[in-house]
């Protein structure tokens, strides 16, 4: 477990120390209250990759991808039976990064057991800041 503060200008050395100890296909959940930063983060790690253009959460879409192995989704109007019915779990088999935000434990157990790997970062206010805990599930 790995616990870093920084603000948003700041937000190069998250990046940094994730591209530096989470394989280059890995499950990324994303946990942290309304507003926190989840898609702030996802935006960052894109832009380092040389994506432009604007990076959004994939609230109504439920999924973004990327030119650069990288893949956003929103799960908060879901649950993990419309996840499987929609076919997006076949999408974690496409190599990269797949950044999940609001996915809930049921959703990371199962993917635990079937072998997938799984990072937690989890975002919290910190004074004028953010306190990320990145973490292998």
């Amino acid at each position: 477990m790995k616990t870093i503060i920084a603000s948003e200008d700041e937000l190069s050395v998250v990046v940094d120390y994730l591209n530096a100890t989470i394989p280059k296909d890995a499950i990324i959940f994303l946990v942290g209250d309304l507003a926190s930063g989840k898609t702030t983060l996802t935006q960052y790690i894109a832009r380092d990759r040389g994506v432009d253009g604007e990076i959004t959460s994939p609230t109504f879409s439920l999924q973004q991808c990327y030119s650069t192995n990288l893949y956003h989704y929103d799960l908060y109007r879901i649950d993990n039976s419309e996840f499987m019915e929609l076919g997006l779990f076949e999408e974690f088999d496409k190599s990269g990064w797949h950044m999940v935000e609001w996915g809930d434990k049921a959703l990371k157990e199962f993917l635990l057991s079937v072998g997938y790997e799984i990072f937690t970062v989890t975002i919290t206010p910190y004074k004028d800041r953010r306190k990320y805990i990145i973490e292998k599930s």
